[in-house]
């Protein structure tokens, strides 16, 4: 099956709707395509939670709290709030703009393309599908082929959910999302690394396609000396390994105070063993704890787990892997050096480096001379002391004794800075990525036509007096 070719004939069907969606696809309509999406997400769950048990491992509940609530409470934010969104704005007139009226109208981009991850492939693909529609676009989504489950699922879904010139699905490999970013859509959303953003800024650029790139990066925690240590503890152990640390915000690797990195170790020990079993075999065991997506990345994660032991890093606890079922325990790791490659590459799994430190600046120079990651997390007591870090450091997102779900903030912007991306998303965020917010500048009664040519010396008079009072 050519499914390049079927989208192909989609995009042109997409783009030849465009003028009567402008017309037909308003506040009503919108509200009731997103309708359409939560019901079938109902409707499909049973199916949905058995493919991302397939395809990563995940526990139903695991699902449930990281891939349907948060979608749900999207299309809920989104269908709440979409009158107002909206709305044209009036904006404010000026002394030169006296006599007209401007208006600030939202209007769809028209046909955009969605790239969706593999770690979160339901909730990562869908989500930006929630603010397309919101903000009035027609949309071809491209899951990944490395979850081919959950891709299959969301096809499937969507194409009993939706006519096709409103919402495609193209399934394939990397070269049908090749040739489908030689299309000329309207706007282009991709959610994946830095290496594949590249390639697809590059794509984009030959058609001046605007694009938001959600990326990564190696996310940093800083635990200061006087942090709760069992709150954190808890928290880091819940951010970091929950989907077996396949998640873009997850913590990368802890920068904790001297003092504290020994009861920080031990705290967050006890917590895998609380949360995913008091043994290497009841972890590995564990209903509750996800798989790595496929043997390359199972690979990947084993080699810098050895590597960085030949060059020292001690384990302090974890490390048992399985590549059969593609199993690696969720491992805290001491003692990394800068010139490990686990220092240098985004980890994206169970392995999580916890590095002491005794002077705060030096993390922050540390934490600077890299480039900018997609979130920062700190934990301690002491506001000041976050604040210091926030002020001196650039990252997509903060969390302040917490970490991870910043991300699922309804009213809170999400992306990332730099290399970790572009653009922002999530509720009124999302609706603006996919909208263009057009300008409407209407003439009541202006005094232009007095700066008129043929010029004179009223012309010269009136502009000098304009000129005083815009000072």
């Amino acid at each position: 099956m050519d499914h390049f070719a079927d989208s192909a004939a989609i995009f042109a069907a997409q783009k030849a709707a465009a003028p009567s969606r402008r017309l037909s696809f308003g506040l009503a309509a919108r509200r009731t395509a997103l309708a359409r999406l939560a019901d079938a997400l109902d409707h499909f769950r049973p199916d949905l939670l058995a493919a991302l048990a397939a395809d990563l491992g995940k526990p139903e509940a695991e699902a449930l709290i990281w891939e349907f609530l948060p979608l749900q409470g999207e299309i809920s934010h989104a269908r709440r709030h979409l009158g107002r969104w909206m709305r044209p704005r009036r904006a404010a007139t000026s002394l030169t703009m006296l006599g007209t009226g401007a208006r600030i109208r939202p209007e769809p981009r028209g046909v955009s393309l969605i790239i969706g991850p593999w770690n979160f492939p339901m909730m990562l693909t869908l989500g930006p599908l929630v603010s397309a529609l919101a903000a009035g676009n027609a949309a071809i989504l491209k899951p990944s082929e490395l979850t081919p489950a959950t891709s299959s699922v969301v096809a499937r879904m969507l194409r009993e959910t939706f006519p096709a010139d409103l919402v495609a699905v193209a399934e394939g490999g990397p070269e049908v999302a090749t040739r489908l970013l030689e299309l000329p859509f309207d706007h282009i959303f991709f959610t994946g690394g830095a290496t594949v953003g590249r390639i697809v800024m590059q794509a984009a650029s030959r058609h001046l396609t605007p694009v938001i790139l959600e990326l990564g990066g190696k996310s940093p925690v800083i635990v200061g000396p006087g942090a709760d240590i069992a709150a954190a503890a808890r928290h880091l152990v819940w951010g970091k390994f929950t989907n077996a640390g396949q998640t873009c915000v997850a913590p990368d690797h802890i920068f904790v105070h001297r003092s504290i990195e020994a009861a920080l170790t031990t705290a967050m020990t006890a917590e895998i063993a609380r949360a995913f079993g008091a043994t290497p075999e009841a972890i590995a065991a564990s209903p509750d704890y996800a798989r790595v997506v496929n043997d390359r990345h199972h690979a990947r994660l084993k080699a810098l787990l050895e590597e960085a032991q030949a060059q020292g890093a001690q384990i302090a606890t974890g490390g048992q892997s399985d590549a059969a079922r593609r199993y690696l325990a969720p491992t805290l790791l001491k003692d990394t050096t800068d010139d490990m490659r686990i220092s240098q590459e985004e980890i994206f799994g169970p392995i999580l480096p916890v590095i002491a430190y005794d002077d705060l600046e030096a993390v922050i120079d540390r934490i600077n001379a890299g480039p900018k990651p997609l979130a920062l997390y700190v934990f301690e007591r002491a506001q000041a002391f976050a604040d210091r870090i926030i002020a001196a450091t650039s990252s997509g997102t903060v969390g302040v004794n917490l970490n991870v779900v910043q991300f699922a903030h309804p009213n809170l912007p999400f992306g990332g800075v730099g290399a970790s991306g572009m653009g922002a998303a999530h509720g009124y965020q999302g609706f603006r990525a996919f909208s263009h917010f057009r300008p409407v500048l209407r003439n009541h009664f202006s005094a232009l036509p007095l700066l008129f040519p043929p010029y004179g010396r009223s012309t010269a008079c009136l502009t000098r007096v304009l000129g005083w009072l815009t000072r």
